[in-house]
């Protein structure tokens, strides 16, 4: 492979790079000529790596750009290693030059890496793109010195969007990294974490959720076993006292309240009724 190799880093290929913008830009429109024109081989394969190694600089350069995007500068090498290979498989040599080509091919997958892998929070597709376009057009819009911070209204006139896209990309911007449960909040003596915002589950809510689904069951049993159940739960009655009043037996009464919270508790979760649930006095169902 000494054509490739002399035409990659030779001196004709270093006197032909002072033509190009950069200097890891070779000039290598001969061995793409050529890989072209082979079948699939150990001799294109050959070609083929020699191309790639002469390029790698373009590569390395381009990832580069992204270097402050929290990944790791040699990761993102080797994603732009990647597409500095689907560039030369994919290009055309009769298209015009391989550097066009190459470097839109390359920061293209670069941007998928970081689009796929670097999202902290997982969002559409649609939104990553509005985050993009709000963050060109901050960028636009305060490009001057002392321009002030764009409103929500002047970054959509300007991306052509509307202010609640807007608002979908700024808040794209903030699920790109996140912070850490443990990350301190203040740095006085009574300093406290993120984790120590966070409310926890509040109890009642789930007694809410009970009771609603509890009303329409209670409103289907008939009067005298509701006030049974109204004395036994909100009265703290005991059996033999509901028993007294009502002129009935304690068993009586029992049963009454079993059979009862067995109805609601069916009722309430939408089942047909479970035989042997609840307490002797219905506690369990009715609570």
């Amino acid at each position: 492979m000494s054509t490739a190799t002399t035409t990659a880093s030779g001196p004709s290929a270093r006197s032909a790079s002072a033509r190009h913008p950069h200097d890891d830009a070779p000039d290598s429109a001969t061995d793409f000529a050529r890989l072209a024109a082979l079948e699939e081989g150990p001799e294109r394969d050959a070609v083929r790596d020699e191309l790639t190694k002469a390029w790698l600089p373009m590569a390395h350069r381009i990832a580069g750009r992204f270097r402050d995007r929290g990944e790791n500068i040699e990761d993102l090498r080797q994603v732009a290693a990647v597409g500095l290979v689907k560039a030369i498989d994919r290009f055309d040599p009769s298209r015009g030059a391989f550097e066009s080509y190459a470097v839109p091919t390359i920061t293209g997958e670069v941007k998928r890496h970081f689009r796929d892998r670097m999202w902290a929070l997982r969002v559409p597709r649609r939104v990553q793109e509005l985050r993009n376009k709000v963050r060109i057009a901050r960028r636009d819009l305060t490009m001057n010195p002392g321009a002030p911070e764009p409103t929500a209204a002047e970054i959509a006139a300007h991306a052509g969007l509307t202010e609640d896209e807007v608002s979908a990309g700024m808040e794209a911007m903030e699920s790109f990294s996140t912070l850490s449960l443990d990350a301190e909040l203040s740095s006085a003596d009574d300093n406290y974490s993120l984790a120590d915002t966070l409310g926890d589950q509040d109890p009642a809510y789930d007694m809410v959720v009970d009771r609603e689904a509890a009303k329409e069951g209670l409103r289907r049993l008939p009067e005298r076993e509701r006030n049974i159940l109204y004395m036994r739960f909100f009265e703290d009655m005991t059996q033999n006292r509901i028993a007294d009043q009502l002129g009935i037996s304690q068993m009586h009464v029992s049963r009454l309240i079993t059979r009862s919270c067995a109805k609601v508790r069916d009722e309430a979760l939408g089942a047909q009724a479970r035989p042997g649930r609840g307490g002797a006095d219905g506690r369990t169902g009715a609570a």
